[in-house]
């Protein structure tokens, strides 16, 4: 029976497993993936939500992608890559061994939304933050993607290092907060919280604007540096990334906490004071 969603794609022929999804919820979102005979789905460690009984789950070392290499060192490198980008050296591969349909579900560990993204659309690529990788078709690779540009990588809020999807498969990928999509033509811009930036497709050119003057760069809370996206390409921007999320958390609980209205003073604590929030 097809699952009866807005998400639910027409199948086509891709190398990687064609899958049937379906997300589910609002604002604590979890998809659910039907798989046929002989289809399997990655995922990250610890998103498991549940699944039917025919589908079977083996942890692999990497990413479990067909081209990761059934060698030693194969599955070494891939693993190396998710690691140096923050993930688990493992994924878990779910495969239907079944007759009929399967069902298989993951869920995002953090508020926000789901994005389910066709790679084959995007060019067979995708680069996106760290830890925003939640779950694939099989034969999707996870890769690492570096900032080149020194002031990018030092201030980009990402770092040098963000995350690459590659191949021409549905990938499911985590956003904090509601999220929005801008398709940029040639020569346009944006300027975007670093922090905020979600993913982008490599057409795109990412590096950093000045925040503005000196005293908007150390009392201004937004902090030293906006990124600047420039066309043509399409760009996903979330309104709460994890880690700010996390800060006005930890401000709340700590002594003397409370609001946190800036996560990028350069004056730390002594900026907090200075514009009241302390």
């Amino acid at each position: 029976m097809a699952l009866n969603s807005p998400w639910l794609h027409a199948r086509s022929a891709t190398s990687a497993d064609d899958i049937d999804f379906e997300i589910k919820g609002q604002e604590l979102q979890f998809v659910e993936i039907e798989l046929d005979p002989g289809e399997s789905a990655v995922a990250e460690a610890g998103a498991f939500v549940w699944k039917d009984a025919a589908i079977e789950m083996t942890t692999v070392f990497g990413d479990g992608s067909a081209d990761q290499g059934s060698g030693f060192m194969g599955k070494l490198l891939g693993a190396g890559k998710r690691l140096i980008t923050g993930e688990s050296l493992f994924t878990t591969v779910f495969t239907h061994h079944g007759s009929g349909k399967a069902r298989v579900a993951f869920a995002s560990p953090t508020p926000g939304a789901i994005l389910p993204l066709k790679l084959s659309d995007l060019g067979g690529t995708l680069i996106c933050q760290k830890d925003s990788f939640l779950a694939a078709a099989r034969g999707v690779t996870i890769g690492i993607a570096f900032q080149r540009r020194v002031m990018t990588g030092l201030f980009g809020g990402e770092g040098f290092i963000m995350q690459k999807l590659d191949g021409d498969g549905w990938v499911f990928v985590q956003m904090g907060g509601t999220l929005t999509e801008r398709h940029l033509q040639p020569g346009e811009e944006i300027h975007v919280d670093t922090g905020c930036l979600a993913a982008y497709t490599p057409s795109v050119t990412f590096d950093l604007i000045s925040a503005g003057g000196v005293k908007s760069m150390l009392f201004g809370g937004e902090g030293m540096f906006f990124a600047r996206l420039t066309g043509p390409g399409k760009v996903w921007i979330q309104s709460l990334p994890f880690a700010r999320l996390a800060g006005r958390m930890l401000a709340a609980a700590t002594p003397g906490g409370g609001q946190n209205r800036g996560e990028g003073s350069a004056l730390g604590v002594l900026g907090d004071f200075v514009q009241g929030n302390r």
